[in-house]
């Protein structure tokens, strides 16, 4: 089953001039995963102040600068892994190096070729 791994974590504030964290504690799990075989992506994400916020109300599309909602966490980057089960997952997102300093949300990924689901979170 393949399962993503939602990184969360506290974002520097604007103007800080917070140094880039050291990325081999990354590399290296990222490693790890590749050479266990449960990788199948992941990227990091640029910080919430880049991001945009769309909503249809009225059947008019409206878009507002930032995050939905301020937080003390935000989610920083994400991996999706293919585990034979939720135990597994768990494992791999406790070896996560963001989970030292934040939190790491493990999601079963759905099917949606399942067809319990097709027709349920359709969008359109």
């Amino acid at each position: 089953m393949r399962y993503m791994l939602l990184i969360y974590g506290q974002e520097a504030a604007p103007g800080e001039g917070v140094p880039m964290p050291d990325m081999e504690p990354w590399n290296a799990y990222t490693q790890w995963m590749i050479d266990t075989g449960i990788y199948k992506g992941g990227e990091p994400l640029a910080p919430s102040t880049a991001a945009t916020t769309v909503r249809v109300q009225e059947g008019r599309r409206l878009t507002t600068d930032g995050p939905f909602a301020e937080t003390k966490e935000v989610l920083g980057g994400y991996y999706i892994v293919e585990c034979p089960n939720l135990d597994a997952a768990l494992e791999a997102a406790g070896r996560c190096p963001g989970a030292a300093y934040g939190s790491v949300e493990v999601r079963p990924i759905l099917d949606m070729g399942d067809s319990d689901i097709a027709g349920a979170g359709a969008a359109g």
